[in-house]
């Protein structure tokens, strides 16, 4: 099982998803991805990314000054 980081700050929806879609092509089944983001809308946009690609959603918590960080479990 690895820990991936994917720093999506800076990018604003709908890139982060996207981006995720990217690195979820090279995980493996109990991979973890590990992103963080200041996109407005990124907790809803990660919820249904989770729901609509079968992943499940850990955690999320909001780290101020508009960053959210979440781990979504392949």
């Amino acid at each position: 099982m690895a820990v991936i980081l994917l720093d999506a700050r800076g990018l604003k929806c709908p890139q982060p998803t996207i981006q995720m879609t990217i690195k979820a092509l090279k995980m493996k089944k109990g991979d973890i991805l590990e992103v963080i983001a200041d996109c407005p809308t990124f907790e809803n946009d990660v919820k249904n990314w989770c729901r609509r690609n079968n992943k499940t959603l850990l955690w999320i918590k909001d780290e101020g000054n508009g960053v959210k960080r979440c781990q979504v479990q392949f």
